[in-house]
C-alpha cells in the first residue's frame, strides 16, 4: 500500500479525476504531486483561489464549452497525405472555439483582482479564429461537410440530387404499375440495398418485374429487385457518390495540409485547456469539501483552526452528520505533538487529517479549514502508518517500523513533517517503548516537527518534560463511555482500558487481577489523567461560556456606544440647524423692524399708518414666538410706550455667521452617491463584518430600501457573519419594538446563495 493510499490522497485524486471533463484534465490530475518550492505553492494557491472567485461570480460569465483530446488525430496528420475526418475536424473546431472564448474571457479580467488568470494565454503560437473560420467554411453546424465546401462538391451533389430524384420518380411509376398488375403489395415502397434503390417483390413475381436481384429478406418471402429501367441511373448515382467521396477527401486533405505546420501549437493549446479543466476540478473539489485556499507562509509550521478530514466530511455529509473539527498548532516552540487516548478515539484520524491536508495544500488544492488558519511548507513529509509487514523482504511489522525509523533519523531536520501512528508498537512493550523514546528524543534534537500517536506511558512522560514536545489527548466522555473525537493539546490522554473492559462486561475478578498486575501506581496515574481531562473540559466549557457572554456584552456596548454617538451627532446637527434658522429669523426680524421704524418716522405719528406699522411688529412677534396669527391686538393705550421702544431699537448687523449644511442636505447628497450593492468577497471574516456594518448603517441612514451583499459561496463564512449580524440587529429592533429587517438569498439566476438581499 502506497503512502497516498494510506492517507487517502488517492481518493482525492479520484474525486478530481471524476470532476474533470476531458482526458487532458485527467492527465493533469495524474501528474499532480506535492511541491516544496514556496513560490510555486504560493502561485498554485493564488491561482486556485482566483478560479474559485471567477466561477463563483455569476456576473463574470465564465465560458462553458467542449474539450476534445485530439493529440492522436493531430499526430496522424503530421504524415503527408493523411487527414482529419469530418468528426475529428468538428471536434477540433469546438475545442478551438472554446479556447478562443476562454482567451477572450481571461484577457478581459481585472488584472488587479485576478493577476494570475488575467495573464493566461491559450494561443501564443497560433491564431485560433482563422482556424475556426476555415473549418466553418467546410462543415455545417451539425459537423457534416457543407455543399459549398468547394464548387466541385456543390456541382457533384447537385447532380446527385437530380439523379436520385429521377430514379425515385421512375421507381414510383414502376411501383404503381406493378401494384396495379398485382405483382407488389399495396403498401410496398422503394428501399435501399447495397447503395441502390430497389423494390420489394414476392419471389414468384421477380421475373415478371424484370431487373437485377440484389438481396432477399431473412424469411425468404421478399426479394429486392432493381428494375432494368433504373440500372443505368443507379450506376450514375454510384459514380457520383464516388466522385463526392473523392472530393470530400481532397477537401479534408487540403485543410489538414494547411493545419500541419500549426499542429504543435494546437496541441499546446489543448494542454492549456486541460490545465484549465483541472483548475475547474479543483474548484469543484473545494465546493464539495467547503474548502478554502488558506494563507501560506514560507516556514515549517501549521496553525489550523476547524480542520476537517476531507473524506470523512464527504461521507458524513451524505448521512447528514458533522465531522468533529481539529484545531492544532506546530511551530518551533511546540514542534512535536504526542497524542494519546483510547482506541477508536480518533488519534489516527487526527494524524491522517494532518497528513492529508498538508499533502493537498502542497499540491495546490483547497483544504477544509477555517479562513483564520495558516499553513506552512515542509521540504519532506515522512509517514509511518499501518502494517508494513513485507513477505518479499522477510520483514515483520516491527522490523518495518524500525526500518522507517532508521530513515527518519537519517533524513529528518527542521524542514521535515513526521507523522507516526502507534509509535513503538509491534514488539515487547517495555523495550518497544524504550526504543521509541530514544528515537523521539533524537528526532526532537534534530528539530523535526510532527504528530505521533501512542499508548506508551513513558512517551507521555517524555512529552511532559522535553522542550519542544507536547502532549495531546483525545477526549472521552467517561459518563457515557464514548469517545468525543476532540483533541485537547497540553495534557496526556488516558487509554480508559479499565473502564472499557467494565463496559463490555469483562468479569470483575479479571479486572481486579489486571489492576493488581499492572500496579495501583499506574492505575492512579491513568485516573489522574482522566480527572485532569474531565476538569479541563469543565473549565474549558466555563471559559467558553464566559467568552460568549463577554462577546455578547461587548457587542451590546459597541451597539449602544454607536447609538449614543449617533444621537450626539444628530443633536449637534439639530442645534446647528436651529441656530441657522434663528439667525435667518433674526435677520428677517431686523429688516422688518428697521422698515417699521422708518415708516413711523416718515408718518410723523400719523395715527392710521402708525397703527398698521404696530400691527406688523405684533405679527412678527407672534411668528417668532410661534403664537397664532389670530391673536387679538394689544390695547391702543400702549401705543406711545411701543413707539418709544421702537425708537430705541437698532438694526442688527447683517454679517451673520454662515450656518453649516442641514441634516437634510447632507443626507440628500449621501443618498445620491450611495451604491446599493456591496462586494465583500476576498475579505477575512472580521474585515467583512466591519465593512458590512458600516455599509448597513449608511443604507439605513439614506433609507436605501433594498440592498444586496455579494459574499460568494465558498466556505460560507462570509455569508454567516452577514446573516449573524442581521439576526442580531433584528433581535435589538424587536427588543425596542421597532420592526425587523427582511433578508434572503438572491434569485437562482442572479447569484443565488452567493448573495444576501436585504430589505430595510
Amino acid at each position: 500500500m502506497t503512502i497516498e493510499e494510506k492517507i487517502g490522497f488517492d481518493q482525492i485524486r479520484r474525486e478530481l479525476t471524476g470532476a474533470c471533463r476531458s482526458t487532458l484534465g485527467k492527465e493533469q490530475v495524474d501528474v499532480m504531486a506535492p511541491e516544496t518550492d514556496f513560490g510555486v505553492i504560493s502561485r498554485l494557491m493564488h491561482e486556485t483561489r482566483e478560479m474559485q472567485n471567477v466561477q463563483h461570480d455569476a456576473s463574470l460569465g465564465f465560458p462553458r464549452g467542449e474539450i476534445h483530446d485530439l493529440r492522436e488525430a493531430l499526430g496522424r496528420i503530421r504524415i503527408e497525405g493523411l487527414y482529419l475526418d469530418e468528426n475529428e475536424l468538428f471536434a477540433l473546431r469546438k475545442t478551438l472555439d472554446y479556447a478562443a472564448q476562454l482567451e477572450r474571457f481571461f484577457r478581459g479580467l481585472d488584472a488587479e483582482r485576478f493577476p494570475i488568470l488575467s495573464q493566461i494565454r491559450l494561443s501564443d503560437q497560433v491564431e485560433l479564429h482563422p482556424i475556426v473560420q476555415r473549418i466553418d467554411h467546410i462543415l455545417d453546424r451539425y459537423g457534416r461537410m457543407a455543399d459549398n465546401a468547394s464548387p466541385e462538391l456543390g456541382r457533384i451533389r447537385h447532380e446527385l440530387v437530380l439523379a436520385e430524384g429521377s430514379v425515385s420518380r421512375t421507381l414510383t411509376t414502376i411501383l404503381k404499375r406493378a401494384q396495379a398488375e398485382g405483382l407488389l403489395d399495396k403498401d410496398a415502397s422503394p428501399t435501399l440495398r447495397e447503395g441502390r434503390l430497389v423494390l420489394p417483390v414476392p419471389p414468384a413475381y421477380k421475373r415478371k418485374l424484370g431487373g437485377i436481384v440484389h438481396d432477399e429478406s431473412a424469411t425468404g418471402k421478399t426479394v429486392y429487385v432493381e428494375p432494368q429501367e433504373v440500372v443505368e441511373a443507379n450506376n450514375r448515382i454510384r459514380e457520383l457518390e464516388s466522385e463526392e467521396r473523392r472530393e470530400r477527401i481532397r477537401i479534408l486533405q487540403d485543410i489538414s495540409t494547411w493545419l500541419r505546420p500549426q499542429v504543435t501549437a494546437i496541441v499546446q493549446t489543448g494542454k492549456m485547456l486541460g490545465y484549465i479543466d483541472f483548475l475547474g476540478a479543483k474548484v469543484h473539489l473545494g465546493d464539495e469539501l467547503q474548502a478554502i485556499c488558506p494563507e501560506v507562509v514560507n516556514e515549517p509550521m501549521l496553525d489550523w483552526r476547524q480542520a476537517r478530514h476531507p473524506l470523512l466530511h464527504m461521507n458524513f455529509r451524505k448521512q447528514n452528520k458533522e465531522v468533529v473539527p481539529l484545531t492544532i498548532r506546530l511551530d518551533q516552540q511546540q514542534r512535536i505533538l504526542v497524542i494519546s487516548g483510547p482506541n477508536a478515539g480518533g488519534k489516527s484520524v487526527c494524524l491522517k487529517t494532518v497528513a492529508l491536508l498538508q499533502y493537498m495544500m502542497q499540491s495546490g488544492l483547497p483544504v477544509p479549514l477555517d479562513e483564520s488558519s495558516t499553513m506552512g511548507v515542509f521540504q519532506k513529509i515522512m509517514i509511518d502508518i499501518g502494517d508494513e509487514q513485507s513477505i518479499e523482504d522477510d520483514l515483520s511489522t516491527y522490523s518495518s517500523h524500525l526500518k522507517n525509523m532508521k530513515q527518519f533519523v537519517r533524513e529528518a531536520n527542521g524542514q521535515t513533517l513526521l507523522l507516526i501512528d502507534e509509535f513503538g508498537t509491534g514488539t515487547e512493550p517495555l523495550i518497544g517503548g524504550a526504543i521509541a523514546e530514544a528515537v523521539l528524543r533524537q528526532l526532537n534534537e534534530q528539530g523535526a516537527l510532527g504528530v505521533i500517536t501512542t499508548h506508551y506511558t513513558n512517551l507521555k512522560h517524555f512529552a511532559e518534560q522535553a522542550e519542544g514536545v507536547v502532549n495531546g489527548a483525545m477526549l472521552y466522555d467517561r459518563g457515557q463511555m464514548r469517545p468525543l473525537f476532540q483533541l485537547s493539546i497540553g495534557q496526556a490522554g488516558s487509554s480508559f482500558a479499565i473502564e472499557i473492559a467494565k463496559q463490555i462486561g469483562l468479569p470483575e475478578s479479571i479486572i481486579e487481577h489486571a489492576t493488581q498486575l499492572v500496579g495501583e501506581e499506574h492505575i492512579d496515574y491513568d485516573k489522574q489523567l482522566q480527572d485532569i481531562a474531565r476538569d479541563k473540559r469543565y473549565w474549558e466549557n466555563k471559559r467558553q461560556n464566559i467568552r460568549q457572554k463577554e462577546k455578547h456584552l461587548e457587542e451590546k456596548i459597541a451597539y449602544y456606544e454607536e447609538e449614543i454617538a449617533g444621537l450626539k451627532a444628530k443633536k449637534r446637527q439639530v442645534l446647528a440647524d436651529a441656530k441657522a434658522e434663528a439667525a435667518d429669523i433674526l435677520e428677517r426680524s431686523n429688516a422688518t423692524i428697521e422698515r417699521t421704524i422708518r415708516e413711523i418716522k416718515e408718518a410723523k405719528a400719523d395715527k392710521i399708518k402708525t397703527q398698521k406699522a404696530r400691527q406688523r411688529v405684533e405679527k412678527l412677534k407672534d411668528d417668532v414666538s410661534g403664537k397664532k396669527e389670530d391673536k387679538k391686538p394689544a390695547k391702543t393705550e400702549n401705543k406711545n410706550g411701543v413707539l418709544h421702544d421702537f425708537r430705541d431699537l437698532k438694526p442688527l448687523s447683517k454679517q451673520m455667521p454662515s450656518s453649516q449644511p442641514s441634516v437634510i442636505n447632507t443626507i440628500r447628497q449621501h443618498k445620491l452617491s450611495f451604491e446599493r450593492s456591496l462586494d465583500i468577497r476576498g475579505l477575512r471574516a472580521d474585515e467583512a463584518l466591519e465593512t458590512f456594518i458600516a455599509y448597513l448603517d449608511d443604507a439605513i441612514m439614506v433609507n436605501a430600501g433594498t440592498i444586496t451583499i455579494l459574499h460568494g459561496t465558498g466556505t460560507g463564512a462570509l455569508k454567516q457573519v452577514v446573516r449573524d449580524h442581521l439576526a442580531q440587529r433584528n433581535r435589538d429592533l424587536q427588543h425596542r419594538k421597532a420592526g425587523t429587517i427582511v433578508y434572503h438569498d438572491g434569485d437562482p439566476d442572479r447569484g443565488g446563495a452567493g448573495i444576501t438581499v436585504v430589505e430595510l
